[in-house]
């Protein structure tokens, strides 16, 4: 018995699929009709129909040879709902989940895959069933050999039906489509030559050349007229109608064995995030020809091979059998997160495809058996340390070793800064990228450290399984990051990562070591004075709200405003009433406890998350400095950030926020010197956008903000209305509208749109530009930063919101993402530079501006060589400017 291939035209069913289908949506609003609808067709194989085996052929973007013949080719094909953009990727991606294989080449149509798999199978002696409904496709018809099949209508299209409804044979269809033409796909045809005038043709002639081999023999004069005028665009339609049949071979038939198991079960747990049970409960329920249990999770088919090594000679054996030029991963265990109290446990490596080695160097527990010495270790990571080293956040392991065995571990790579390169808006953790691109779910940590231990508790055994899959999968991840770096044409990212990013790793080193010294003193005594303004503040809430409640107890506090004084609110929700500084600001003329209460809340956070943990962390020194680290991958426009403490969100225009920075110190003999780039957005909106009003007010070293308000204002106002326009200025690189911009001056949004739109008359290049972006980034999906940078937004399963959002996010990242190239590159010259000089120490990047510690005769001297590299460490179209300031406390630094 014959066996049977079946041929899916991809997109051409899921269109079709969509319109049959009412707008489904899942529980959070995401339309589900096309999905629901490929899900049906998929739970129906072995039910509609039997196959050995099955290909889904997709299109491939872009062009094809079909617009080299005619540049008119589909050109006027009508929007495509959003709704249905949105579920296409989506569906396109379970079928390679659910084990099924997929046929796609550049430069052809879906339509020529499927023809040509028709055309090999057939010489294979296979019975082609084509899932489709599109008439392109009856040209393929062969009777016992070919055939297709209408998902929808659940029926059989052969010879016999073609010709029913078209009165033509399938051998002749593409003569009778290249006298018709087609409009859906802006196939010419013969002008005035309708279905009847060539289903008549074609029955009298057969073929296209019969019919202009005979045209003076056609009774019609009208139609002879036709079809003379028509002659070059018959044949050229012709071509386009005619499928190619040798784009495509189907060599490997078991590649395209139907899977014995229901491929829907594989993708249960994405369906019922969909809220697509229903299909699942059919699955189960009769198996629509599969087997109907769900698989049970499989190991992976890769043989990983984890070795613990506890011997020395053994070690070193390995160690010297790693080819000269491999690529090495390598990974430290130890007993805590923070590296300044980590200790080292033990160490993993990793330079063959599926094997991985664990080093034991410090576990302890009753009965651990030998492991090797910290001298022993020391050498042998030495000798790893001359191979080229891949890491997974490399600035952690290089501290640890650094500090417990006195080793500088050279980087080749860091799969963290990778990942954060490939999608800077996504999780560049491990364990997630594993899961994502190897379908592989590593070990967790909390399943083999106990709770209240660390990692030197853990039996060796379980540690190596552990440690040494950390080696592998980041040697796994870092090959295949490559490949996707080539596949996504994103190679230029990957050198802006050996260019600069591996290298910045070390200026964060760096600062994280100098940290910034904190008068203690000064802490002591905010901590009191703001503990007596906390309890005053208490007294007086409690006499004004006329009785005692936990103040820091939003549900109390909830109670208090709305029940017992009876203050306007809005619905109460499950969880009790909204009291968020929103809400209370919107109160604050209601009752006069509504403004204490503000108050009390800004000093209980001053004290509980600036004063007490900066003067705890100061006393843990003799030093007093204060050691924050910095996230190289903490943002999704390239800005840095930090944690613990985050030092970079200190208040700026606060009273409190000033006391803080206040406390803030150079140590003896050394001033704080802060640079900040000077209007560095506004200067790269001249640059991009090159309005030749902000370029000229550039170059000629005006005052951008009063420029701006002589243009809008007028010279005589300009002075006063200079703060308008920085406010104008700035905001529009945020996207701030009319209305927020009349929000933030106090203003009628209706005004704050004339001084918008005078803004846009005066520099006229800047509204099409900033336009220009977001039509980027729709286009595209992503935004290029100055040094090419990117930051991709998924446009596709963005609802109205999300994507108004994005779009403003997309102007955002572009300059704040480009200022933050500019600071990079100055931080990493200003580190090659004085790296070994201890005269100066860089110690904080808040944002656009850089504060270091200097020592006190030579603050005159290095501040202008900072400046002078700031300012020059790149050429943009108008000049790069810094401020400057000296002081003895970074509140000085104004």
């Amino acid at each position: 018995m014959k066996k049977t291939i079946t041929v899916i035209d991809t997109f051409g069913f899921l269109f079709r699929s969509y319109f049959a289908l009412p707008p489904l949506k899942s529980k959070s609003g995401f339309p589900t009709g096309l999905l629901t609808g490929f899900m049906n067709f998929v739970s129906n194989i072995g039910k509609d129909f039997q196959t050995d085996y099955i290909v889904f052929a997709l299109d491939a973007k872009g062009d094809t040879f079909r617009n080299e013949i005619y540049d008119q080719y589909k050109s006027h094909r009508p929007d495509v709902p959003e709704d249905l953009l949105k579920q296409l990727p989506i569906a396109i991606s379970w079928i390679e989940k659910m084990g099924f294989k997929t046929a796609i080449k550049t430069g052809f149509e879906a339509d020529d895959i499927v023809a040509s798999i028709a055309h090999d199978a057939k010489q294979k002696g296979l019975e082609v069933r084509i899932v489709s409904h599109d008439k392109d496709l009856y040209q393929l018809i062969d009777d016992d050999k070919v055939y297709m099949f209408d998902p929808i209508k659940k029926t059989v299209i052969n010879e016999e039906k073609c010709f029913d409804k078209y009165g033509v044979h399938p051998n002749q269809f593409t003569d009778y489509q290249a006298l018709l033409g087609d409009s859906a796909d802006n196939v010419p045809g013969v002008k005035g030559v309708g279905a009847k005038t060539a289903e008549a043709l074609i029955k009298e002639y057969g073929t296209l050349e019969n019919i202009y081999a005979n045209l003076e023999n056609i009774e019609k004069k009208r139609w002879q007229t036709l079809l003379t005028e028509g002659k070059e665009m018959a044949f050229i339609s012709k071509q386009l109608v005619t499928l190619s049949t040798d784009c495509h071979c189907i060599d490997n038939l078991d590649e395209f064995i139907l899977p014995n198991d229901n491929p829907i079960l594989k993708i249960a747990d994405i369906l019922i995030e969909y809220d697509m049970n229903r299909i699942l409960d059919r699955v189960n329920k009769d198996g629509m020809g599969y087997k109907t249990s769900i698989p049970q999770k499989q190991e992976p088919k890769e043989d990983f091979q984890y070795e613990l090594i506890t011997d020395d000679s053994k070690l070193s054996l390995v160690i010297n059998s790693i080819p000269r030029d491999a690529i090495v991963a390598f990974d430290t265990e130890t007993t805590d997160v923070d590296v300044k109290n980590a200790k080292i446990v033990g160490f993993s490596f990793a330079y063959e495809e599926n094997k991985a080695y664990y080093v034991p160097i410090a576990h302890n527990y009753l009965g651990v058996p030998n492991q090797i010495s910290l001298d022993s270790a020391k050498q042998n990571i030495i000798q790893l340390n001359r191979h080229k080293l891949v890491l997974q956040n490399f600035k952690y392991d290089f501290e640890i070793v650094k500090q417990n065995l006195d080793i500088e571990l050279n980087l080749y790579a860091d799969t963290m800064i990778l990942a954060w390169l490939l999608n800077t808006s996504e999780k560049v953790g491990l364990d997630y990228q594993v899961d994502k691109y190897f379908d592989h779910k590593m070990i967790s940590f909390k399943d083999i450290v106990k709770k209240g231990e660390d990692f030197s508790n853990v039996d060796i055994a379980k540690a190596c399984e552990y440690a040494a899959e950390d080696a592998l999968m980041t040697l796994k991840l870092y090959n295949k990051q490559l490949e996707v770096f080539k596949e996504t044409n994103n190679e230029d990212l990957l050198k802006i990562a050996f260019d600069y990013e591996f290298d910045f790793i070390s200026v964060l080193l760096e600062m994280e070591r100098n940290g910034i010294k904190v008068d203690v003193n000064k802490l002591e005594e905010l901590k009191k004075n703001n503990n007596e303004h906390i309890q005053k503040l208490t007294s007086d809430i409690y006499e004004t709200a006329g009785v005692e409640f936990n103040i820091n107890s939003p549900k109390q506090l909830g109670v208090i405003l709305f029940e017992t004084l009876g203050l306007p609110t809005k619905k109460k929700t499950k969880t009790g009433y909204s009291t968020n500084e929103v809400v209370l600001q919107g109160l604050i003329d209601a009752h006069p406890v509504v403004p204490l209460l503000l108050k009390y809340r800004e000093a209980f956070k001053l004290q509980s998350t600036y004063i007490e943990p900066l003067l705890e962390l100061g006393l843990k020194n003799d030093e007093n400095r204060v050691y924050t680290s910095f996230l190289h991958t903490g943002t999704a426009t390239g800005r840095l950030s930090s944690k613990n403490p985050n030092l970079q969100n200190i208040p700026v225009k606060s009273e409190a926020g000033a006391q803080i920075r206040s406390a803030f110190i150079p140590k003896k003999g050394y001033k704080l010197v802060g640079i900040d780039y000077s209007q560095i957005e506004l200067r790269l909106l001249a640059h991009f956008s090159e309005d030749p009003a902000l370029v000229e007010a550039f170059n000629a070293d005006l005052d951008i903000h009063h420029q701006t308000a002589v243009k809008i204002f007028g010279e005589e106002e300009a002075a006063l209305k200079r703060s308008i326009a920085k406010s104008i200025n700035f905001g529009l690189l945020y996207g701030m509208g009319s209305k927020k911009l009349g929000d933030t001056l106090g203003i009628p949004a209706k005004e704050a749109k004339k001084y918008i739109e005078s803004y846009f008359e005066a520099f006229v290049s800047v509204k099409d530009y900033l336009a220009s972006i977001e039509d980027y980034a729709l286009q595209h999906g992503y935004i290029k930063t100055l040094l090419k940078r990117k930051r991709i937004f998924d446009f596709d399963s963005a609802n109205g919101m999300q994507k108004a959002a994005y779009l403003r996010e997309s102007v955002n990242t572009l300059f704040q993402g480009s200022a933050a190239d500019l600071i990079k590159l100055s931080m990493l010259e200003i580190y090659k530079k004085y790296k070994n000089n201890s005269s100066v120490k860089i110690l904080l990047q808040i944002h656009d501006e850089l504060i270091f510690e200097i020592q006190e005769n030579k603050v005159d001297e290095i501040t202008k060589e900072l400046t002078q590299i700031m300012e020059n460490v790149y050429n943009l179209k108008v000049p790069l400017k810094v401020s400057k300031s000296i002081g003895d406390s970074w509140q000085e630094l104004k």
